[in-house]
């Protein structure tokens, strides 16, 4: 073995691992910890007044508007409780367009003279607090020299303690916004989309006969799909440290064409570091209910119940930083980059969406005869004309250079964005647009003909996993987004397209009915136009067929395959006024939404771009000329001793490493005549920078599958995903 393969000493260190000791009491019941880490609705009514206690409740449960004079009775309350646990200090938690969760950390104490110190929050500096805006994505929207921007307190997502091994901090989930009210967070956009969906919603039921109705409000259930490996072949693999994902690597000889690790028995390691997530979630009052092995190898999925979407987001990202923090702790790496490695199914983020309040519970139920519900149907349908007037919209919320990887792949949906709605509910739309719906496809009942085991329900439809926005039964699956990204965005824009479409459904309504059309019929006649407007939108097939690539431009649906391609979606006419509209975008905003885009996909491709190019002139090519040195030498001494000798192998090495040498040239070339406007980098990127990584790879994985085993220098597919 060579004395310095970083690759080898890494396989070493992963056989040597000891399990670390458990961090909670064998005794600890199940459930017992369940949100003691948050200032939850019991804590704040035992340690609030009662009238502060009911107001904050009317602006959590309700939607009403905040009363700011309850703010210093909320701080005083959360202070307490927060020392109580052992806080010495508190952080304003945001969501900056970095993607990432940001948060600065303040002491409660502050000095009081005579040797002593004071524990302090009021109530202003819980609503407000003021963190440097200068470095942060704006899109334009400040100079890099004006640094004011400021956190405002969100008091619908509940605060929350952090434990740390050398203390604990209490945490306050917050808006981020400049100092002229520019949202430069995702948490801002996120609200006021829910508000102005709500708001359109609460008329619809209005015309239903509702009265009393509570606020309507959006709920998202995001699977979570992850990658874990081991740490030493981490720290081992530049490139995955600087991206994310694997810019080299040859396929494994087996991978995942056995179908064998899909819902397979969990590692004992990738267990224990589980049920360790699931205890740090609870404590967070974070509902994981589902965990299992995925598809690929070494790839898994968590799987949590519904909640408010702004909840939900904000659990998201704690759940993220959760799993980061204890894959260390357990001498691994989770990985969310949305194709860390090539050939190998990705990891998506499946956001489950649904709209609904206390009063009239979810509206996407269509109960055991849909065609009857007329209620449902009306959403339903709302929901077919916002993707149909909007997939552009919703392929740009989900586009990124790391998703790019993943979408149009086989195992994730396509970047053309259509509905699946399943037989029963496509059967009952049919009916609509031919006159009217009489029946409703019915539940089967499945036998499987065995005596001892009892006869299973069926649903009336199946499942279809190759469409980006499919109905599952009382809720819409959105397949599209990425592992990495925040669930806000696309949240942002499903709230607004679904503002318009029940702005549109309930202004009809309104007016059928002023007219003096009977409301069935009002209802019936705004079906069956929608259905037959926009019903082109709807498709139940194969979505990985090239069939519905030409099928679906012949019914005018996009494309959108990359997101130089999707981000001009952003700038166009009709979204401009559709986020000014609802009020959730001003045009400056939305510019910056684009500009934000543009320059991260650049950074991303320029950081890969730098990191092939240093990986294979400092790394793969001196092993490649290492390996080709030695087969010359072996080569030239039989034959000074007069043998025969094949001399295939020295040829086999000597041309991909001509070819490693050409395209690490011109990639280097690539990288140095990179200049122009942010719309220029980005295409050059697209269409200069990743085709010549492209070949630098094609070069080192032919050479990867040569070049001798010591000395190869970064560790392997097979090592990575098979050794844990």
């Amino acid at each position: 073995m060579s004395a310095n393969n970083v690759r080898l000493q890494a396989i070493k260190d992963v056989e040597a691992y000891i399990p670390p000791a458990p961090t909670y009491a064998a005794e600890e019941a199940p459930g017992e910890i369940w949100g003691e880490n948050v200032f939850s609705l019991s804590v704040m009514q035992k340690r609030l007044p009662k009238l502060v206690y009911k107001s904050l409740i009317a602006t959590m449960e309700h939607s009403a508007k905040l009363d700011q004079m309850v703010a210093d009775s909320v701080a005083s309350a959360m202070k307490d409780w927060a020392m109580e646990k052992g806080c010495t200090h508190y952080s304003h938690v945001f969501y900056p367009l970095t993607g990432l969760t940001a948060e600065k950390h303040d002491s409660f104490f502050e000095p009081a003279g005579g040797g002593l110190s004071l524990a302090e929050f009021a109530g202003k500096t819980l609503i407000q607090g003021e963190p440097d805006g200068s470095s942060f994505p704006n899109g334009g929207l400040r100079n890099t020299f004006e640094a004011r921007g400021y956190t405002g307190w969100d008091p619908t997502s509940p605060a929350y303690i952090l434990d740390n091994p050398n203390g604990k901090t209490l945490c306050i989930p917050t808006i981020f916004v400049s100092m002229f009210g520019d949202a430069l967070d995702h948490k801002t956009p996120l609200l006021r989309s829910q508000q102005a969906m709500a708001g359109h919603a609460e008329r619809v039921l209005k015309l239903f006969g509702h009265r009393n109705i509570d606020h309507v409000v959006s709920f998202a259930g995001p699977e979570q799909e992850y990658f874990l490996i081991d740490r030493h072949f981490y720290l081992a693999r530049p490139d995955l440290m600087a991206s994310g994902r694997t810019l080299f690597g040859s396929p494994p000889p087996k991978g995942q064409e056995f179908d064998d690790h899909y819902f397979g028995a969990i590692p004992e390691r990738v267990l224990g570091f589980m049920m360790d997530c699931e205890r740090e979630l609870f404590k967070l009052g974070i509902p994981a209910k589902t965990r299992h092995q995925e598809v690929a190898p070494g790839q898994f999925e968590i799987a949590p119940m519904f909640e408010r979407a702004n909840i939900a987001a904000d659990h998201q990202q704690l759940l993220m930083t959760t799993f980061k923090r204890l894959a260390n702790k357990h001498g691994m790496e989770c990985l969310f980059h949305e194709k860390p490695f090539r050939g190998v199914n990705g990891s998506g983020k499946h956001v489950n969406f649904s709209i609904g309040n206390a009063t009239q519970g979810n509206l996407l139920l269509p109960g055991d005869t849909p065609h009857d519900n007329a209620q449902f149907l009306v959403f339903c349908a709302a929901i077919i004309r916002a993707v149909h007037l909007y997939g552009g919209l919703l392929r740009v919320s989900v586009a990124s250079a790391s998703n790019d990887h993943r979408l149009g792949a086989n195992e994730a949906p396509p970047a053309i964005i259509s509905i699946f709605l399943g037989d029963q509910l496509a059967d009952v739309f049919d009916q609509i647009a031919k006159g009217g719906a009489t029946s409703s496809k019915e539940k089967g009942r499945l036998q499987i003909g065995v005596d001892t085991l009892p006869v299973l329900p069926t649903d009336p439809g199946d499942r279809n996993r190759t469409s980006p926005f499919a109905f599952t039964g009382n809720r819409f699956e959105f397949r599209a987004p990425g592992s990495l990204q925040s669930i806000a965005t696309p949240m942002v824009t499903i709230n607004t397209i679904m503002a318009e479409a029940l702005d549109h459904v309930a202004s009809s309504l309104e007016k059928s009915v002023a007219d003096g059309v009977d409301f069935n019929e009002a209802v019936q006649t705004l079906l069956a136009d929608i259905i037959t407007e926009h019903g082109s939108v709807v498709f139940g097939g194969n979505g990985y067929s090239q069939e519905w690539q030409e099928e679906a431009a012949s019914r005018g649906l996009k494309n959108l395959r990359s997101t130089i391609d999707a981000l001009p979606e952003l700038l166009s006419d009709e979204a401009m006024a559709l986020f000014e509209k609802y009020s959730v975008f001003s045009h400056r905003e939305m510019h910056s939404r684009y500009e934000i885009g543009l320059e991260q996909y650049t950074r991303s491709i320029g950081v890969e771009a730098r990191s092939t190019l240093e990986i294979a002139t400092t790394a793969v090519l001196p092993a490649a000329v290492r390996h080709q040195t030695e087969v010359a030498l072996n080569i030239g001494a039989i034959k000074a001793a007069g043998v025969e000798v094949d001399i295939a192998p020295l040829a086999a090495v000597s041309a991909p490493v001509s070819d490693l040498r050409s395209a690490v040239s011109v990639l280097k070339d690539g990288l140095a005549g990179w200049t122009g406007t942010a719309e220029e980098e980005a295409k050059y990127a697209y269409e200069v920078l990743i085709p010549a990584m492209e070949s630098v790879r094609a070069a080192s994985d032919t050479l990867e599958t040569i070049v001798a085993d010591d000395l190869w220098p970064l560790p392997t597919y097979q090592e990575m995903l098979f050794i844990l």
